[in-house]
């Protein structure tokens, strides 16, 4: 039987939704640590993002540098960035996931 006429325990509510709290702000702060990389052309051009999904580093080989052709190594540029995100998003949502369901559990969240 719940205490209180069948109402939840609220201070246990809130210590639950304080440890979520602090959980998600942990993996974020990870996430904000974490790099993961994307490329593009075969391996011609690489991003480096963290998972958070701020550019860290891109790496240009060579040969994917054609003066005639400005528009291709742009191309690859935001493939290999568009890459990287993508796996910083499947990061956050292997981080951050399972956390922000729980926290959405809770009655009086915005989640």
């Amino acid at each position: 039987m719940i205490p209180g006429g069948g109402q939840p325990n609220m201070q246990q509510l809130l210590q639950q939704a304080q440890k979520m709290q602090q959980d998600l702000a942990a993996a974020q702060e990870e996430l904000a640590r974490t790099e993961v990389g994307g490329q593009a052309g075969g391996g011609l051009v690489k991003a480096t993002v963290t998972g958070s999904g701020e550019l860290r580093a891109l790496v240009i080989d060579p040969e994917a540098v054609d003066p005639e052709d400005t528009e291709t190594l742009a191309d690859l540029v935001v493939a290999a960035v568009q890459a990287a995100n993508e796996n910083a998003q499947q990061l956050q949502q292997q981080k951050l996931g399972p956390l922000a369901q729980g926290l959405g559990g809770m009655p009086g969240l915005p989640f």
